[in-house]
């Protein structure tokens, strides 16, 4: 779901942009890499609950990058309320 949001240019991956997503509401849901560093994931789960936005860990930065077709990636922002509400749902049940 997070690759089928990246072809239809509605990702916004890396830490730059990704915060500058949800400071200007445009982020309907972050997703972080669980391996990124702890002053990243703290950042973002503080910055997301200031904004309102859901926050979510998960895999690890190869996997996250792979699932938008770049190598690696630390954080991503989802900025389609429809993809954002899908991928939550996928989240929260546990499924990839």
């Amino acid at each position: 779901m997070i690759g089928l949001a990246q072809r239809a240019g509605k990702v916004a991956s890396g830490e730059f942009s990704t915060e500058k997503a949800v400071k200007q509401h445009k982020a309907s849901v972050v997703i972080v890499a669980s391996d990124s560093s702890d002053n990243t994931k703290k950042n973002f789960r503080n910055m997301c609950t200031y904004y309102n936005v859901p926050y979510y860990e998960y895999s690890d930065k190869v996997t996250l990058g792979h699932s938008i077709g770049k190598e690696f990636r630390a954080s991503l922002a989802v900025l389609d309320e429809n993809f954002g509400n899908q991928i939550q749902k996928q989240l929260d049940s546990g499924l990839e």
